[in-house]
């Protein structure tokens, strides 16, 4: 479990460093921020953040899994500070404002669900959204 774990952190960090490259072209000045839970960077020059997300088990199943509670506890989308998700497929990137993936649950009248992952030991409430209905909501990131 220790290394799955470790292996899902080292490709969530080199999606995060993908990430900032792309936002870079525009912007500069766009920082990695570590060690904060908050998000992941930050853009000055727009005075945004941007929390960034890698679901590669999407690719077989077609959802994106959008994570709102751990062990009891509100986390991901529901205790968020960044101004932008950015979640990768392993396909494209797509960019989405909280709200935005909000408002796409409810209109949808998506239901949680509830189960201990691969290498956790406690319980998460997350909501499995389909890409071709939470897509739309967002924008394609040009990786190029």
């Amino acid at each position: 479990m220790v290394n799955t774990f470790k292996r899902d952190l080292e490709r969530g960090i080199e999606v995060e460093r993908k990430v900032l490259e792309i936002i870079r072209k525009k912007h500069p000045c766009a920082t990695l921020v570590d060690a904060f839970k908050g998000y992941d960077i930050f853009i000055p020059e727009l005075h945004k953040s941007v929390e960034v997300k890698y679901d590669e088990m999407s690719a077989k199943t077609g959802n994106i899994c959008i994570e709102i509670m751990f062990n009891g506890k509100p986390s991901a989308l529901l205790t968020t500070t960044a101004d932008w998700w950015v979640i990768y497929d392993g396909q494209k990137y797509m960019r989405f404002t909280p709200m935005k993936i909000i408002e796409c649950i409810f209109i949808n009248k998506r239901v949680h669900q509830e189960f201990i992952g691969a290498g956790d030991s406690k319980l998460k409430t997350l909501f499995l959204l389909p890409k071709k209905i939470l897509y739309p909501y967002g924008v394609e990131i040009n990786a190029n």
